[in-house]
């Protein structure tokens, strides 16, 4: 079952904080995905066209094991700037990797990713340092905004506007906790039905609609669908997983991307998710009426929090979608299938 937030933040030691312009010639932001304690953090990217920054440094095999930040931003590369901001926030407070003696000697690891955006605003208007920062400074543990907000406010899934995501779901004694920036290339809804595609992973009620509507709209009716997109999230757990492990997490999660859209990871996209793990419960502590060996219960218990991973990404891509409200230039959902919520 979902936690009390339905939101990443269900994740004890994780923070969200947002921030976006829209209107006068602005439709984007970026969202900061912050754990003051620190967590062991992978990547899993796919697709051809990634926008990333810091990514090398999760690989398993080098020296940093644990980062301070994920940063997610509009603006294409260009947005990759708002990273920048996120470093001089974690910086000022003494946050990050120790290369000195003093408390003030450290260095910030704050991996990012980018969607592509340009379209919905102005050329010259995009993230910059006063994005990250200004994200930073509204990061709570609480309820997770959606929709048309953040690194989500101008995106766009197939021909209908996207937006921020996010869901989590209790696994025994652990959390899984998603947030995802929903902005794929392929189509998260089933045109002749205005169903969604990932509808059916929902829990009861979950995204707070009356039905799923049953009418066919023409989606590409006076819409430009986007040929340059890419889909971006974090999966977080507080379970305690080496890089390796924290990867499979990530890997698990494209799953539940894939589910959601039509196609996905294509070469238009740069879909990239990073997975965190904050090591507040031991991974094998619920396993021991499994019996066997260490690594078994320990690889079992992996499992689990894997396929969680995927249900918890599927149920999030669908939040980011029906939460979004029109921008940029694109029709929402809402908008195209406003039965749904009861209008």
């Amino acid at each position: 079952m979902p936690g009390e937030f339905n939101a990443i933040t269900d994740v004890p030691g994780v923070l969200v904080g947002h921030h976006q312009r829209l209107g006068r010639g602005w439709a984007t932001g970026a969202t900061t995905v912050l754990v003051p304690g620190q967590a062991v953090a992978a990547v899993d990217q796919r697709g051809g066209a990634p926008g990333t920054r810091e990514t090398d440094l999760l690989a398993p095999e080098n020296l940093v094991q644990r980062v301070d930040a994920i940063c997610l931003s509009g603006g294409s590369a260009y947005g990759l700037a708002a990273a920048d901001g996120v470093v001089r926030w974690l910086g000022e407070r003494g946050r990050g990797f120790p290369v000195g003696t003093r408390p003030f000697e450290v260095v910030p690891i704050v991996p990012a990713a980018v969607v592509f955006d340009l379209p919905r605003g102005d050329w010259g208007n995009r993230p910059d340092a006063a994005f990250g920062y200004a994200a930073c400074e509204a990061a709570t543990a609480g309820p997770v905004a959606q929709g048309t907000v953040g690194a989500g406010t101008g995106a766009q899934v197939g021909s209908l506007k996207g937006g921020v995501g996010t869901a989590s779901e209790r696994v025994g004694e652990f959390t899984i906790g998603v947030l995802v920036v929903v902005n794929a290339a392929g189509e998260a809804v089933r045109a002749g039905t205005g169903e969604p595609r990932a509808a059916d992973h929902g829990q009861p009620g979950e995204f707070g609609l009356v039905r799923w509507p049953h009418r066919a709209v023409d989606l590409g009716a006076g819409v430009e669908r986007g040929d340059l997109n890419t889909t971006i999230g974090v999966v977080a757990t507080d379970a305690e997983l080496s890089k390796a492990e924290a990867r499979r997490l990530a890997v698990a999660a494209q799953d539940g991307l894939a589910r959601a859209v039509r196609p996905s990871h294509t070469m238009y996209d740069g879909d990239t998710v990073f997975a965190l793990a904050t090591g507040a419960r031991e991974l094998t502590e619920q396993e021991g009426r499994l019996g066997g060996q260490h690594e078994a219960r320990r690889a079992a218990a992996l499992d689990r929090l894997c396929s969680a991973a995927a249900d918890v990404f599927t149920r999030a891509m669908v939040h980011g979608m029906v939460a979004a409200t029109s921008a940029g230039g694109l029709q929402a959902y809402r908008d195209l299938w406003p039965e749904a919520f009861g209008d």
